[in-house]
């Protein structure tokens, strides 16, 4: 696939840790765990070494409604759970994160240029063959400048060649973007430069394919009935605010690998209810990525439930985004200030409680870098320190700048839930403390904070990022001008720049080195955002529960599970 020795290498560490999203990569609406593998539990269940239970219907929670079921639309944790049960993208990945084939039975790699092979017995759920042409329609659809909303992960296409130009309007013919259709079942994918992840990046939401049926139908991702997906399962039931339901899909090629008859989720924001229905035998699984247990039963819960209590660490970051284009965080000055006046070291021990690291950085632990961990070979200790007398000093320098006597009222905002509540209101009175700035705290409806985030309508926001691919990449390129997911009001042309190199570099320690030097103007020149801590995931799962795989980023994969007699 690379060019070079040291590429071949990466990618074969890559495909050993794994990669995508959790998406959701994604923006996180709780921190998240568990552990699993579905090839040996599918070989257990199918060579008859454990007794499936009688009815296998899964219980979850999400403690957030999805925002929405069109791949192209989705940014968030909820999301990707749920869209994960229904579609399939080229690849997949195991339970070792390892890709293997989804829609894609075959590839062929040649440097930039990528030939995927499709299934002929893939189908969607209402009996047509999945299609390269659905692919393509699907890409366009992310990438047309004409999408409204235009879809926020629109940048992870710009690796295809001539993606961010038809995106950005620059070309307008579609096809002279590097993917097309040769035939029914064959998809050609060139790209811009050799990228050791891009195989992995194809099992991400935002790269399914989409039914044509979606064409000019602006209520099929809100209604059951128009859905029509490629995946394990189908969408049969959701009532709006209390329970989202998926069935087992008959036309799913792998059909007879799939156990679980149906998935059903309620839709719970409280973690104190979600533990208790747990506590009670009403959920299978509790807790991250898609819910939460209160911070303050941890320790209880470890204690009484100690064969189901599950705590993995994740490549993701709990941080809170300034918005640089609303006062007073419009100057740099202010925001180091804010950020170096809390204890994070308190907040982990003391609140939350799941084990979290302390974060100085971006990018966080369990991310591969030139020769190890990017972490390890930069030390996100060298961009800042907590220092409450720097901290005040910096406050004094900025309001000056400013021309500020007082500041203005500033309000924090986050979504709901408890952990959440609790975080914010430890920072806010560090803030008062060691500040004398007061702070207004606001929790608002997932949706609702999503898109107050997206506008920009915020001056502090609780946020948080996991892996969409194991390189620094994937928590860098969300803050260049102008992408998709870029909710600071962030913008540097150098910052941008070294990206951009980097994006095009072969060699890894060149590479490595743009992505640290981009790192530190984020951080220690402009401090875009306050790091706060790295995740772990923390959740509860009955020992009756096999094959849930989380993987390395947090991201939580349920179609391979399956429930064994108690």
């Amino acid at each position: 696939m690379k060019k070079s020795k040291s590429l071949l290498l990466l990618l074969t560490l890559v495909l050993a840790v794994g990669t995508l999203l959790s998406a959701c990569g994604s923006n996180e609406s709780k921190n998240g765990a568990s552990n699993g593998g579905n090839n040996a539990a599918n070989n257990a269940a199918n060579e008859g070494d454990v007794k499936l239970a009688a009815d296998q219907t899964l219980r979850i929670n999400l403690s957030a409604e999805p925002p929405t079921f069109d791949p192209a639309q989705a940014q968030d944790s909820q999301a990707n759970t749920v869209l994960k049960m229904m579609y399939e993208g080229l690849v997949r990945l195991d339970a070792d994160g390892k890709e293997v084939p989804g829609a894609a039975e075959s590839w062929d790699v040649d440097g930039t240029k990528y030939t995927f092979h499709l299934r002929k017995d893939a189908k969607w759920s209402n009996g047509d063959p999945v299609t390269a042409k659905d692919f393509v329609f699907a890409w366009e659809r992310v990438l047309s400048p004409d999408t409204q909303p235009a879809a926020p992960y629109a940048y992870q296409l710009y690796y295809i060649k001539n993606a961010e130009e038809f995106n950005n309007g620059t070309i307008k013919d579609f096809n002279e973007v590097g993917v097309k259709a040769s035939d029914d079942y064959t998809l050609e994918v060139e790209l811009v430069n050799p990228t050791p992840y891009f195989l992995g990046l194809t099992s991400f939401y935002t790269l399914y394919p989409v039914h044509q049926s979606v064409k000019d139908d602006a209520k099929w991702a809100t209604d059951p009935s128009k859905m029509i997906v490629n995946g394990p399962y189908t969408l049969t039931n959701w009532t709006t605010g209390q329970s989202l339901e998926v069935t087992k899909n008959d036309q799913y090629w792998d059909k007879d690998s799939i156990k679980l008859n149906k998935i059903s989720m309620s839709l719970v924001e409280s973690g104190a209810t979600e533990l208790e229905s747990y506590r009670n035998g009403e959920l299978d699984r509790a807790g991250a990525p898609n819910g939460e247990i209160p911070s303050d039963q941890i320790p209880i819960v470890q204690k009484e439930l100690p064969d189901e209590y599950k705590v993995k660490g994740i490549a993701g970051t709990y941080y809170y985004q300034f918005n640089s284009k609303a006062e007073p965080f419009q100057n740099a000055k202010i925001r180091k200030a804010f950020s170096m006046a809390i204890d994070r070291q308190a907040i982990v021990d003391k609140i939350t409680m799941g084990g979290q690291i302390p974060a100085y950085g971006a990018v966080p632990e369990g991310i591969l870098g030139a020769e190890g961990e990017f972490r390890t070979e930069h030390s996100d200790k060298e961009y800042f320190q907590e220092n409450v007398d720097e901290a005040k000093k910096l406050l004094e320098e900025g309001m000056k700048e400013e021309g500020y006597t007082k500041l203005p009222d500033i309000t924090l905002i986050h979504n709901n839930g408890e952990g959440h509540k609790k975080v914010a209101t430890a920072i806010a009175d560090m803030w008062k403390k060691n500040l004398g700035v007061d702070v207004k705290i606001q929790n608002q409806e997932w949706g609702v904070f999503l898109k107050n985030r997206q506008n920009l309508d915020y001056q502090i926001a609780r946020s948080g990022w996991s892996a969409d691919f194991n390189d620094p990449m994937t928590f860098m390129d969300l803050w260049m001008t102008g992408a998709g997911n870029n909710d600071l009001g962030y913008s540097n042309p150098e910052y941008d720049q070294l990206l951009k190199d980097a994006r095009s570099e072969s060699d890894l320690k060149k590479r490595d080195e743009y992505f640290a030097k981009a790192e530190e103007i984020f951080i220690k020149d402009d401090m875009a955002y306050m790091p706060i801590y790295y995740y772990t995931n923390v959740a509860l799962e009955k020992p009756n529960l096999k094959g849930v795989v989380v993987d390395y980023s947090g991201a939580v994969d349920y179609t391979r599970a399956y429930l064994t007699e108690e």
